[in-house]
């Protein structure tokens, strides 16, 4: 299966890939030309005209839009922020706590999902700690074994950050919705690469800087409108409490929609970027970017393991497998690995876990090919040679 028409297409639209092989996606992205285009097209105008000239709240509305389409939600449950800690804050600080209220976390979640809930403890809230059979592999039964009568909210991530499981959110969701047990999505994960249905969760944030090929700092934030009503803002400014003719009332009424959780001013320039990425990510078609993206990661596990890697992340027989391949092998420095790949002019992460050190993960896109794979195999397999 290909992305582009021709390997000219493919640079000109992703121009990391005329200087290096891009595999970290799971981490910081490169922008695609299409949301360096926009953000250029923007500040250029900002020049030329103050930065809300006309068109600019058009382009937000359109932004929400978007988002909510790729989410599965209505546009007025989309509020345009990033970080994905910032909405994860918003929600934990936003509800009415009572002393006793339990809260399911997973602590070695990434840890923007872990401290905004771990801090509502000053508040008498309990937090109960998922204890997976394995490293990020949280199960529907995992899950459903931490819920007592006194559960109000279960935060997860829809994709753990270190070994790539996903979780089935469909699943969770249905377990949680007849309990009435909240559910909170850290979405950074799998935006943009997997389908992340807001249609079974209550509150979710995401920014787009890794599969979604954004920015930095722009995101999407989704509060379903069933749940409006118990999350309160916690940022208070002039774009989300009605401020007439920019006069300060004595009463506070929030605006309707996403602009609820806007407190001020917006990164114009980053939304700008995300939606010309979620567009073109659109225009593919999500599935076949999920699609494409497994083969590039199953084709690397395949190569890995041939050369006798070990993995953490779920092999290819695993359905809730995502895009992220974490590896090492045994005898050899990850960090030497990861040295060699950087002088070859390959991106991939680092990473470090609690309990089992140090680890190399790639985390291909939907644009990676089958060449680039191959040259990054031809690069480990020649360390392998001279270290062993």
């Amino acid at each position: 299966m290909e992305a582009f028409l021709s390997e000219e297409e493919r640079l000109r639209c992703f121009p990391v890939a005329q200087k290096k092989i891009f595999l970290a996606h799971a981490g910081v992205t490169s922008l695609p030309s299409a949301a360096a285009g926009a953000m250029k097209a923007y500040i250029t105008a900002s020049c030329e005209e103050q930065q809300e000239f006309s068109g600019v709240l058009r382009e937000l509305a359109e932004a929400r839009r978007d988002a909510a389409t790729l989410i599965g939600a209505h546009s007025d449950e989309i509020s345009l922020l990033g970080p994905t800690a910032l909405g994860l804050s918003l929600f934990a600080n936003g509800l009415d706590w009572k002393v006793g209220d339990e809260v399911v976390i997973y602590g070695d979640d990434y840890p923007a999902n872990v401290y905004p809930w771990l801090n509502l403890e000053r508040l008498g809230v309990v937090i109960k700690w998922l204890e997976p059979a394995s490293l990020g592999k949280i199960t529907t039964e995992c899950v459903e074994a931490a819920l007592t009568p006194a559960t109000r909210l279960v935060a997860l991530a829809s994709c753990h950050f270190q070994t790539g499981w996903r979780i089935d959110i469909p699943a969770i969701g249905a377990l949680l919705r007849p309990r009435g047990i909240l559910f909170s999505l850290d979405a950074i994960q799998t935006l943009g690469a997997f389908p992340t249905p807001a249609s079974d969760v209550d509150f979710l944030s995401a920014d787009a800087h890794k599969w979604l090929l954004g920015p930095l700092a722009a995101g999407i934030v989704y509060v379903s409108k069933d749940r409006v009503a118990e999350c309160r803002p916690t940022l208070l400014g002039s774009w989300n409490v009605k401020s007439p003719d920019f006069l300060a009332q004595r009463s506070i009424e929030f605006e309707e929609g996403g602009r609820r959780y806007e407190p001020g001013s917006l990164n114009v320039a980053g939304i700008y970027g995300m939606r010309a990425s979620m567009n073109l990510l659109m225009r593919e078609g999500l599935e076949t970017v999920s699609a494409l993206i497994l083969e590039r990661r199953d084709q690397l596990e395949t190569g890995l393991d041939s050369l006798g890697f070990e993995f953490l992340s779920p092999r290819i027989h695993e359905p809730l497998r995502s895009g992220i391949v974490t590896t090492r092998l045994h005898g050899t420095d990850p960090a030497t690995l990861f040295a060699a790949l950087d002088r070859a002019g390959i991106a991939a992460s680092l990473r470090k876990t609690r309990d089992h050190g140090f680890w190399l993960r790639f985390s291909p896109h939907f644009y990676n090919t089958a060449e680039e794979i191959d040259a990054t195999l031809d690069v480990l397999s020649t360390v392998k040679r001279h270290t062993l």
